[in-house]
């Protein structure tokens, strides 16, 4: 296990600001201006190509992590229907919060809206045309990112000041789930330091295909979830000789992978400053109450339910869902002590995606002591669920991908009550600035 240190004290925070309106995911390319649009007569060139350059090309384009390239209309005739159909089903581009209920402003949203999809199925019903390509916009410059760069270094304009590097790893060819749980002891700092921003990653291409997930106490990946971005004046402590526990789940895919290593990159705020708040990061919260197990049966569905009772006023900035194969979505609610009931979000749940879900500033749930949580977990062991391998199978919580688990990976900051305080009225001037004061 190795640290390196790059930090420069002299470095600034620069690209902070743009940082935080960044997503969790993939960030949305600014589309070139185009032809007037004809939501009614759409064509490829005027209407369906910016909609892709904004949503679908960060993925979708030569080299990058989808299995088609999307970048020109020879290459989306064929998957025409497809794309229709995705869209329709909102399974692409993948965004899971359930849009009936909770809050729904995020940083990171990448949905389509209820025209840009009405707009896809109406060019395909009509034919899919191309129309005039004069009206197509320029091409983006997009470069997919490498397993040698850092998708935060693209957003923060530097690299990580310190970088964590777990011992190496062989992943079998063939076999079970694999879990490896290195350890490895923070150096290369002189004194406390402050997280603003961190990503995990594996160190190469064979290993983004054998990574499950890698966590830590001060940073996680998983499909979909590649890095984190704390709030203005938030950050994460860490000092020198702090431990650090890889928790990382491998599992086979027909070819060996020698020697794999996850590292964790971590941007740190200027040597000697303080951020206002220290939040937790991301926080595991149970979906299951004590007492209760997490049995599903045979063609059967399972809900179970986790109660938090918050010890101290708390501010949460971004949710993330974890389930297996027949986990179907997740909830968080918060019953306020003067009663009021709040669902926050509903997350449905695609076993191939680990999104994290960032609340815009004005939105982050600002909670007070003696809030409770409640987080509730539904899941489908049918025939119906089209991820479940086996629905005649009893299957229990466990690790394994063919078991289950049952939490929510909230990114919280716990707040005495000057900071609430401060907090609350700060809120009122943002929903101020933005009309929204009742």
């Amino acid at each position: 296990m190795s640290i390196t240190s790059t930090a420069d004290p002299g470095r600034t925070r620069r690209g902070w600001a743009i940082a935080c309106a960044m997503v969790a995911v993939v960030w949305a390319v600014e589309p070139a201006s185009a032809a007037d649009p004809d939501p009614q007569n759409p064509t490829f060139a005027a209407d369906i190509a910016p909609i892709l350059q904004e949503n679908c090309q960060t993925c979708h384009q030569p080299g990058g992590m989808a299995p088609m390239s999307l970048t020109s209309y020879e290459e989306v005739r064929p998957w025409a229907s497809l794309i229709k159909l995705r869209v329709e089903q909102r399974r692409m581009p993948p965004w899971h919060i359930d849009k009936g209920v909770g809050i729904q402003e995020f940083k990171n949203d990448i949905s389509l809206s209820d025209e840009e999809i009405a707009i896809i199925s109406r060019w395909v019903d009509q034919g899919a045309a191309l129309g005039d390509p004069a009206d197509l916009p320029p091409p983006v410059d997009l470069e997919p990112t490498s397993v040698d760069e850092w998708n935060l270094e693209k957003i923060l304009g530097r690299p990580p000041d310190v970088v964590i590097r777990s011992d190496p790893y062989t992943v079998a060819a063939n076999g079970q789930d694999q879990w490896w749980e290195p350890q490895v002891v923070i150096s290369g700092i002189s004194g406390p330091r402050f997280i603003m921003a961190n990503e995990t990653r594996p160190s190469e291409d064979v290993g983004r295909k054998v990574t499950h997930h890698a966590n830590s106490e001060i940073s996680n990946y998983g499909i979909g979830k590649p890095f984190d971005i704390y709030p203005p004046e938030t950050g994460r402590r860490i000092e020198p000789g702090d431990t650090v526990t890889l928790n990382i789940h491998y599992y086979p895919v027909g070819e060996a992978a020698d020697n794999q290593l996850v590292e964790v990159g971590l941007w740190l705020y200027p040597e000697g400053e303080e951020p206002r708040f220290e939040t937790e990061g991301d926080v595991s919260f149970s979906a299951i109450r004590p007492g209760q197990e997490l049995v599903i049966p045979p063609h059967g569905t399972q809900i179970t339910q986790g109660i938090h009772v918050l010890q101290t006023n708390a501010r949460i900035h971004s949710v993330r869902a974890h389930q297996h194969l027949l986990g179907t979505g997740q909830s968080i609610e918060a019953v306020y002590p003067d009663g009021r009931v709040e669902v926050l979000s509903k997350l449905n749940w695609d076993h191939k995606w680990a999104i994290t879900y960032l609340y815009e500033d004005h939105v982050m749930p600002l909670l007070p002591k003696g809030t409770v949580l409640i987080i509730t977990a539904w899941y489908d062991n049918t025939a119906n669920n089209p991820n479940n391998t086996d629905p005649s199978k009893w299957v229990v919580y466990g690790r394994r991908t063919i078991d289950e688990m049952a939490h929510m990976w909230i990114g919280i900051t716990y707040l005495d009550d000057e900071q609430f305080t401060y907090l609350t009225e700060q809120r009122e001037e943002q929903l101020a600035r933005l009309g929204l004061a009742k």
